[in-house]
Order: C-alpha cells, then sequence, then structure tokens
C-alpha cells in the first residue's frame, strides 16, 4: 500500500526560499562589494561624505574618465610585484598538501589498520600538537633557523606548515580508513596483492573523495596562513596573505589600500573555483567521514 506523501504547504515553500535568498545575498554580498569597489579609487569605495560615489565612481570618473578603473590591479599585480606572491604562495601550497596527504595516507592507514595500545595515544598526542596555538611552534624553529642561516627561505616554511597540519591530516584521514572495511584489504591479499598493493589499488580508490576533502583543507590552512608565513618568510618571499597585509601599510608606513582590495579580490577567486570544481567530492568527502558503516 503506497504510502501519501504530505506536500508541503505553498507559504512554507515561499519562506524557505526568500530565506535561502536572503542568506546568500547576505553571505555573497560582501565579497561582491569588494569586486565592485576593487575597480574604483580609494575616495570612492571609501567615501564619508556620500557612500553613494562606491556605486556611482564620481571620484573615478573626474580622475580617470570611466566610472571603472584598473589602476588597483596594475598596481599590486606589476607595480609591487604580488604575481611573485601568488607564485610564493602556490609553491607552497602545493608542497605542503603533497607531503601532508602523503604522509597522512600512509600513517592513517597504519594505524586504523593497527591493533596495539599507543595507536591511541598517537593520535591523542598528535590531536594535543594541533590545539597547540601555530605561533608557540613557530618559536621553537626560529633559534636553529637562524643559526644555520636558512630563515626567510620557502623550504623551511614547508616544514613548518607541514608539522602544523600533519596531526589534522592524519586524523582526517585516519576516520576515512576506519570507516573502509578490512574485507577489502584481506580479499586483496587473497588474491595476490602485497599489503602496499591493497593500499594503493584497492583502498585508496575506495576512500578518493577523503583525500580531496583532507587534501583541500590542507592547501587552505597554508594558503590562508598568516603568522607562520609572515614570521619565517623574507619580504621577498611573502606570500599573499602578508603581502596583502603590508599594502595596509602600519602606523609607521603609508599604505595603498586599493592595491589590497585588489589582491583580495585576487585571493578570494582562485579558493572560489577550486571549491566549486571539487564540491562534488568535498560533499561526499565529508559525507564518508561523518558516517562510520
Amino acid at each position: 500500500m503506497a504510502v501519501k506523501l504530505e506536500k508541503r504547504p505553498t507559504s512554507l515553500k515561499v519562506l524557505i526560499y526568500a530565506f535561502i535568498v536572503i542568506w546568500l545575498i547576505v553571505a555573497a554580498f560582501p565579497f561582491i562589494w569588494t569586486v565592485w569597489g576593487s575597480f574604483k579609487v580609494e575616495l570612492d569605495f571609501f567615501s564619508i561624505s556620500d557612500w553613494t560615489n562606491a556605486l556611482t565612481g564620481e571620484r573615478t570618473k573626474a580622475e580617470y574618465g570611466r566610472p571603472f578603473t584598473t589602476t588597483g590591479y596594475e598596481g599590486a599585480w606589476i607595480e609591487n610585484h604580488f604575481w611573485r606572491n601568488s607564485l610564493n604562495t602556490f609553491i607552497i601550497c602545493f608542497f605542503v598538501v603533497c607531503t601532508s596527504l602523503t604522509i597522512g595516507t600512509l600513517g592513517g592507514y597504519a594505524l586504523s589498520r593497527s591493533s596495539y595500545q599507543y595507536t591511541f595515544w598517537l593520535l591523542v598526542i598528535a590531536l594535543i600538537f594541533r590545539a597547540m596555538p601555530p605561533i608557540t611552534l613557530v618559536a621553537g624553529y626560529m633559534l636553529p633557523f637562524f643559526e644555520w642561516n636558512i630563515w626567510g627561505i620557502l623550504p623551511t616554511t614547508i616544514v613548518v606548515l607541514v608539522a602544523i597540519n600533519q596531526p589534522f591530516t592524519l586524523w582526517m584521514l585516519h576516520s576515512f580508513f576506519q570507516n573502509i572495511p578490512k574485507e577489502l584489504d584481506e580479499s586483496a591479499k587473497v588474491d595476490g596483492c602485497t599489503q602496499f598493493e591493497a593500499f594503493r589499488f584497492v583502498i585508496i580508490p575506495a576512500m578518493w573523495p577523503g583525500v580531496i576533502t583532507t587534501g583541500l583543507f590542507s592547501f587552505l590552512l597554508a594558503y590562508n596562513d598568516f603568522a607562520v608565513t609572515s614570521m619565517l618568510l623574507a619580504e621577498n618571499n611573502r606570500t599573499m596573505v602578508p603581502a596583502i597585509a603590508a599594502f595596509l601599510g602600519t602606523t609607521y608606513t603609508e599604505g595603498n589600500i586599493m592595491f589590497a582590495v585588489a589582491a583580495v579580490v585576487s585571493t578570494t577567486i582562485p579558493l572560489f573555483l577550486l571549491v566549486m570544481f571539487f564540491q562534488k567530492q568535498i560533499v561526499s568527502g565529508l559525507t564518508a567521514g561523518a558516517v562510520k558503516g
């Protein structure tokens, strides 16, 4: 006997859709407003006398003859070589993600299949290190980096970011591996695979969404980092986030806010595209990690 499903009232549907639209507008407005303002001059975008100047671009028209200008992007990317900061960021992110995933997949798989008592305590110790503020871990690296004359370069920063990120990667991948039945390993061994071949050809394909999800979180940690990169990198090796802070200036140095606004837009767009491209893998990965079966 078929069960007749109750239809939602029209008023409830309208309320739900209205809430979604309002939420999207509120969530997207800061980014849309920043993108819009990045093509204005500072006196328009941060106008105190008349906020509508940010919409009409009166000062931008007076200065450049049109309501939009790419001066902010040209100043950031060409005049201040923001492309170098972007290149440094992607180099660091690439090696942090590759190293973290390599260690995390091997370590997480080994711990998920281990029957020893110390496995739990290893994960607890890793969690304690992850809970510590990154700045406290960075302080321990400063003295040897200065003594060995390796401060300010990309490789040392990659090492520190991997050390900070590795406990999180290990925990996340360990939970994904635990959701994969051990019978898959045993079946692969019966078919003639070694332990590593079972891991490579059977287990990894089964948890590929989890690897992508963990890799994305590792990427975001390195991409958005400010404390570690600002302390361990020299001025000529800055990544994007410290470079944006430098555009803003300090109480002692004059900055260019529109360079910073243009750089913020340039930094945010790759993240948006990355999440949109991997959205299916992220959702399936998080679902697989949340449900143990």
